[in-house]
């Protein structure tokens, strides 16, 4: 290192302030110095060192370094380890500087002793000590850092958490039976740790699973324990773990979650990996007192498969009662779930190594309750709430699907399965619009992108960095990603410049000057916001609302709305310059693939003058990419033309398919009040006139018209209790019995749909579980062809006019007479209600007359529902009667 001068000094010999640092945390210096104004170091009195070799030093380079100087400060990760080198090599010496790194001469915290630095770490330490002997006017301003409040009535703006991928099989295989508790590890299915309901404590290193219980169970009442171990760790290491648990004779159950590779780093073949059948009988030589093996395909296995004896081969379904039965048997005992890793089988059937199914699923939104039911069961991040006219219903989310298909078991007959129609060779060709060039550009950029794992954010990065080596332009990336390929947020730093800067390759605190938000939860992360500026930063933000595992997980967790986001964004950046977009939507309508998004936005953003490329090294790099070249072309295009002519790029989108629906005209004194109000009563109105008949209708109207009367008679400027009682009267009184789910499946507009998701000709089977079939002994959703469902469906929606009537032949079933009695009790509520309305008395009224909106579902789910609304109500009736 000395013979070649690979270590670096720079600065002048009469340099009073040192600093050293190795690596990349050089270039956090290079930055940190660059924006307190020093891009000429020496000017101020300042050499810099930095050590090709970080151990050992080079003692007469170190000695060279520090000749003169009367400080140094050591800029280095995690614990001192130049620092101490620094120190021996020059105690003693003559005119020995100060020296220092973690702490300072009054021996304070200075730099962290854990984590990543970065510039806007290192840049106040600088400041601080240079201050002792410059003036403040020869360095540049500290940053202004904005904070984003919150009022006192709202809660944070929830974050991206890392979540299963759609379809993963740890989803349902890391539940355990009620009583019972699982230890965590190494591996996808450690996101189990991050789900409360799930049982799951603790966490260790590969091979160590299970540690904890055998040295815990001796002293401990508790009798057993699960122990979740992927395929991966089990053939790395973790045999040994089950084989420690063997030798002490602990009551533990090791869940071996089988999925065929090493999913958490990529999809790796687990080195020394063996088919199931062979591990069983290897785990029988180990001395495992009972295996189980379940699986979403016990054929699977080959008819002469060698199991060791003993060993029971179940569908997934039983899960469940293997679980049970397994933490019954004393000593070590062996769940093996076995089903593929979903992100691996969607990367094969991208390549053609597996075949698709030849299906989809379908939610018909009308019939769908928005209970949550299929999310909570399913835990699938595909398995969208979607708001709506009528409510929060639930949407498959297409384009992640992975096929796992575990939605289906939800209570709900609002699931179809869609053969989709084969595509026409004519195809319309896409959209790409001749949009005039952005009239300044600017040549350099710092760009932040954030979003979410898997949608193409590493992706977009790379295409900007290519395209600006195509340009000859300089570009230094870093992508943090951490868990995003599992639905986690994800931040790529790209700064693009004319001449090599030497500077960090994370965008600063403050440093950015493009933000690209792919993602509103990850674009309002506060660790993200703190790398914008005020005076400095352009945002374009997707304003796509993508929900996050929590709120698959709980029907009723909403998104947050829009303004919450602008508040958050807006302050902290150019607000006037940004612009918000529904990229998402574009990309779904125009594309059916939401990975087109980012384009859209990036298209934007150079159409702003915030990208300093040009188009044509843009395109170029898209063609390299190799990957839905034309979608991507297109996509970019699109996005600089919502930038340019926001209105031409809404006309690219083809119309909503018409809706028709019954007319009901509604009365003259409600057609004065509020547009919330008037819209709501001609909703329902409407739909109660295709649900019933005009005089059940009329009903719901005169009821709404007095309620509002009575309401405007303490309250002239309020309409907040008309509104509440408009849409959840409505709801109670189109209660979905046999008669409407028919009418709903074969109505014109729900055909309209799959034909605009699917093609014309695209086949349908309706997925049912009648509640006449549940008597005798139906248990799973039968598949019912149009074909033969639409004739049945025809003459169920003509007989609705028997509803409630003695010849009505559902009518009899506890869960309808439940339905009639709501709509009873609802109505007795609110005129009690109306008739001791005081103005005091409104907020409490109107809350009473939301509640209804918590009873969703069918069957027992609606029972539950019902339940709870009966208690709530009787609580709010207590406070409004006293």
């Amino acid at each position: 290192v000395r013979h070649n001068r690979l270590d670096h000094i720079v600065g002048p010999k009469d340099a009073w302030f040192g600093v050293v640092a190795a690596g990349k945390t050089y270039a956090d210096v290079t930055e940190a110095l660059a924006s307190l104004g020093v891009h000429t170091p020496a000017d101020l009195g300042i050499r810099l060192f930095k050590p090709a070799m970080i151990s050992p030093l080079d003692g007469k380079t170190v000695r060279e370094f520090a000749d003169g100087l009367e400080e140094i400060v050591v800029v280095e990760d995690k614990r001192p380890f130049l620092e101490t080198q620094l120190r021996d090599l020059l105690y003693g010496g003559a005119n020995q500087p100060r020296i220092l790194g973690k702490r300072d001469d009054e021996d304070r915290p200075l730099l962290p002793l854990s984590g990543a630095l970065e510039a806007a770490l290192v840049e106040p330490v600088l400041r601080a000590r240079l201050l002792q002997k410059i003036g403040a006017d020869r360095l540049a301003r500290p940053r202004r850092r904005i904070e984003v409040t919150i009022a006192d009535d709202e809660t944070p703006l929830p974050g991206r958490t890392p979540f299963f991928c759609s379809g993963c099989p740890h989803n349902r295989s890391t539940t355990v039976p009620q009583g019972s508790t699982a230890g965590g590890g190494i591996g996808c299915h450690g996101m189990a740790l991050l789900i409360p309901t799930r049982a799951t404590d603790g966490i260790t290193h590969m091979g160590g699973e299970g540690a904890q219980w055998v040295g815990a169970a001796p002293f401990v009442n508790e009798p057993h324990r699960f122990q979740n171990l992927g395929d991966g760790t089990l053939f790395h290491s973790g045999s040994l773990a089950i084989r420690q648990a063997v030798s002490a004779a602990t009551n533990i159950t090791y869940k071996i979650l089988y999925n065929g590779v090493v999913a958490m780093t990529g999809g790796q073949v687990a080195a020394g990996e063996m088919p199931v059948p062979e591990l069983t009988r290897m785990l029988e030589a180990e001395g495992v007192a009972r295996t189980v093996v379940v699986t979403d395909d016990p054929d699977k296995y080959p008819p002469d498969a060698r199991f060791a004896p003993g060993t029971k081969v179940w569908h997934r379904d039983r899960l469940d009662h293997a679980q049970r039965l397994l933490r019954e048997v004393e000593g070590v005992t062996v769940l093996i779930y076995d089903q593929a890793c979903a992100a691996e089988l969607r990367r094969s059937r991208k390549r053609g190594k597996v075949e698709s199914p030849g299906y989809r699923i379908y939610i018909n939104e009308a019939v769908c309750e928005g209970c949550g039911h299929c999310g909570a069961i399913s835990n699938c991040l595909s398995v969208h709430p979607v708001d709506t006219a009528f409510g929060t219903k639930t949407r498959i989310h297409q384009e992640s699907c992975n096929f796992d298909f575990t939605c289906i078991d939800g209570n709900c007959p609002a699931f179809v399965k869609v053969v989709p129609a084969e595509v026409a060779a004519g195809k319309a060709p896409l959209p790409h619009p001749e949009v005039p060039e952005p009239g300044q550009r600017v040549t350099e950029a710092n760009i932040l992108m954030v979003g979410i794992g898997g949608t193409g954010v590493v992706t977009a990065n790379q295409l900007l960095a290519t395209a600006a080596l195509i340009e000859g332009k300089h570009a230094t990336s870093l992508d943090q990603t951490g868990l995003s390929q599992k639905a986690g947020p994800v931040v790529s730093n790209l700064k693009i410049t004319t001449e090599l800067s030497g500077e960090s390759n994370r965008v600063g605190s403050g440093a950015a000057d493009t933000y690209l938000v792919f993602d509103l939860l990850v674009g309002t992360n506060a660790n993200n916001l703190a790398k914008v500026d005020r005076d400095r930063t352009t945002a374009i933000i997707s304003t796509g609302r993508i929900p996050t595992g929590a709120m698959v997980r709980r029907a009723g967790t909403e998104f947050p709305n829009l303004d919450r986001f602008r508040a958050a964004i807006n302050p902290t950046t150019k607000a006037e310059d940004n612009l918000w977009i529904d990229a998402d939507h574009l990309a779904r309508q125009l594309y059916g693939d939401q990975t087109a998004t980012n384009l859209i936005v990036i298209g934007a953003a150079y159409q702003r003058g915030l990208i300093p490329l040009r188009q044509d090294a843009i395109v170029d790099a898209i063609e390299l990419n190799g990957a839905a070249t034309e979608m991507n072309r297109s996509a970019f295009a699109v996005g600089r033309l919502v930038a340019h002519d926001p209105a031409a790029a809404a006309n690219l989108l083809a119309p909503a398919p018409p809706v028709p629906i019954a007319t009901q005209e509604i009365p003259a004194s409600l057609a004065n009040r509020s547009p919330e109000l008037v819209e709501a009563v001609d909703r329902w109105a409407r739909h109660l006139t295709g649900y019933q008949s005009r005089r059940y209708s009329n009903r719901y109207l005169e009821f709404v018209e007095a309620t509002s009367e009575a309401e405007r008679t303490v309250d002239p400027s309020s309409d907040a209790l008309g509104i509440a009682v408009a849409n959840n009267l409505g709801k109670l009184m189109a209660y979905k019995d046999e008669y409407e789910v028919a009418r709903l499946h074969r109505s014109s507009e729900f055909k309209a749909r799959v034909v605009e998701q699917f093609g014309e000709g695209s086949r349908v089977t309706y997925l049912l579980a009648p509640p006449s079939l549940k008597f005798v002994g139906l248990k799973s959703k039968i598949g019912v062809r149009s074909a033969w469902a639409r004739p049945s469906f025809a003459g169920l929606a003509a007989m609705r006019r028997l509803r409630g009537t003695w010849l009505d032949p559902f009518g009899y079933t506890k869960e309808r007479r439940m339905e009639r009695r709501l709509i009873d009790e609802y109505r007795a509520t609110i005129e009690h209600v109306a008739s001791h309305l005081t103005g005091d008395r409104l907020g409490l009224a109107t809350e009473m007359a939301l509640l209804p909106d918590m009873i969703r579902g069918y069957s027992e789910i609606k029972a539950a529902a019902v339940e709870k609304y009966h208690l709530d109500l009787a609580r709010l009736l207590d406070r409004f009667d006293s």
